[in-house]
């Protein structure tokens, strides 16, 4: 027999099977030795009381033996299936290509950037030397922008597809197996490049294609038809379907799109900030103690507050992590955060950002909300004196329109510059954020204080530009065998639904081709 229960459980019992099997035996109110085995299916943390708890779903093994869990796919060999071209290696591209494989076609990855250890090299010399390699970088490169930037797997996309297939490849290919039951599963940046390298590795040993170095410069049409494309050498490709998951950051995408007449729109974004705070002050705020405990994780928080009819929220929230630089051109400054796998650096930050509607940038070219966004970067890169040196500002400061006299300690490796950061960010951003910030701080104690850092810009939460497609057959409407896919298209933000919007797009394909 077979029964799930929730327990609760005291954080220094919550990983140990003598614990667990004990609080599962007096829930049940059954003898121990009726106990046979659980699985724990979700895990959380409760820290809305003084008390701060565990919460487990288990599922309880009663007078039977557990039986193994099996996931398994079948990568069959496709080096003679029809070819599929994928443009981008990020984790659209990637799950796009792996579904590819299970329905029989050949993916050919297209990635502009370094593979990921290659990669390293780029983003030491971005970090010490304030030096930006426009195909290699915190976005481009094999893995995409969550290879180095964290490789959080939280989504609410469960309606979208299977997050579940999602979670268990990436365990297959080396994941640790938390992130099936952690409710905020996390991989840590650390850890992401081996599980690439070993996905990159199915694709090819499965007769699957991933180029580096190749960066699309072209598409090839003909009567309403998607032929093929052109790189970057002047080597051209050819394909009946193209998945065009090339990410936000890519605006000479965009732009050859618009300049080949092939239809784009302007989206609504978020502009913001990245804030960081001493680890320390959010654990006591969160769990209602001087000291955190050491069987309980760096604490996470989330804010949201409506100022007038704008919304100022936090997002991509980084416990013991790290500021990073992720700028894909010259000449502007963009920030982002990370956390690795155990996330012990002495920080905490999170992107905090405002709204941005299409009213507010106006005119009707479809890539205004890009062009605007770009000024921005481009803005703080000018305030910040060069060398990736970010603008940013005491919190308090900020709020009350003080230059703070110093800044605090912070993990911004390139360096930070006191200045004015609403001479950065256009005033209705500016003017959210100071209403917001004081009443972030009733709602989560020690939150609003000048030890706190704001560093400018956060600028790619999300795409700004959407890349239409038909909801059935997931094809751009006006060229038929193109995909738009993920994130740069603007159907997806973050990993996991990155990786399900790859997986529907690859077998859209199937469909189709």
């Amino acid at each position: 027999m077979q029964k799930e229960i929730e327990i609760t459980m005291a954080p220094e019992h919550a990983g140990t099977e003598t614990e667990i099997k004990k609080a599962l035996s007096t829930s049940l109110k059954l003898d121990l030795a009726r106990l046979k085995g659980y699985k724990i299916l979700k895990r959380s943390i409760d820290a809305r009381s003084r008390k701060v708890i565990y919460r487990l779903q288990v599922r309880v093994f009663i007078d039977e033996l557990p039986l193994a869990d099996f996931f398994t796919l079948n990568y069959q060999n496709v080096s003679n299936g029809k070819p599929v071209i994928i443009v981008g290696a990020g984790p659209a591209g990637l799950f796009a290509a792996l579904q590819c494989i299970e329905n029989g076609l050949k993916p050919i990855v297209l990635e502009r950037g370094k593979a990921v250890k290659q990669r390293r090299r780029d983003l030491a010399a971005i970090n010490k030397e304030g030096i930006v390699h426009t195909e290699s970088n915190y976005c481009y490169g094999e893995g995409g922008a969550g290879t180095y930037s964290d490789g959080k797997l939280y989504t609410r996309s469960n309606k979208r597809g299977d997050i579940n297939k999602v979670l268990q490849i990436f365990v297959q290919h080396g994941a640790t197996a938390d992130i099936l039951v952690d409710a905020r599963p996390h991989i840590g940046t650390n850890k992401l490049p081996h599980i690439i390298t070993a996905i990159r590795e199915t694709i090819l040993n499965a007769g699957g294609e991933l180029h580096f170095d190749q960066k699309v410069t072209d598409l090839l049409v003909d009567f309403g038809k998607i032929k093929g494309v052109v790189l970057n050498d002047g080597n051209r490709l050819l394909a009946d379907a193209v998945i065009l998951a090339t990410g936000h950051s890519a605006r000479d995408i965009y732009e050859l799109l618009h300049r080949k007449g092939i239809l784009v729109e302007a989206k609504p974004f978020a502009l913001g900030v990245r804030i960081e705070h001493p680890q320390a002050i959010i654990d006591a705020a969160q769990y209602h103690c001087d000291v955190r405990g050491a069987f309980l994780p760096p604490a996470y928080y989330s804010l949201v507050e409506q100022v007038g009819s704008r919304g100022v929220f936090s997002f991509c929230m980084c416990p013991g992590g790290i500021i990073a630089p992720c700028a894909t051109d010259l000449h502007e400054i963009v920030v982002n955060g990370w956390s690795p796998s155990k996330r012990n650096n002495p920080f905490a930050n999170s992107g905090t950002v405002v709204q941005v509607g299409l009213e507010d940038v106006k005119g009707e070219n479809p890539l205004r909300m890009m062009h605007f966004q770009a000024q921005i970067e481009q803005q703080a890169f000018k305030l910040g004196g060069g060398n990736l040196v970010a603008p940013a500002q005491r919190m308090v400061d900020f709020v009350e329109g003080r230059l703070s006299a110093d800044l605090p300690k912070n993990s911004y490796l390139p360096g930070t510059k006191s200045v004015i950061l609403k001479d950065t960010l256009p005033d209705f951003v500016a003017s959210s954020l100071k209403n917001a910030l004081p009443v972030f701080g009733k709602k989560m104690r020690g939150y609003y204080t000048n030890e706190a850092i704001l560093v400018g810009v956060e600028s790619r939460s999300s795409s700004p530009v959407r890349i239409p497609r038909d909801r059935d057959t997931f094809q751009h409407p006006q060229l038929a065998g193109l995909f738009p896919c993920a994130e740069g298209a603007g159907y997806a933000g973050g990993i996991v639904s990155a990786a399900i919007d790859g997986v529907n797009c690859a077998n859209a394909v199937l469909k189709t081709i």
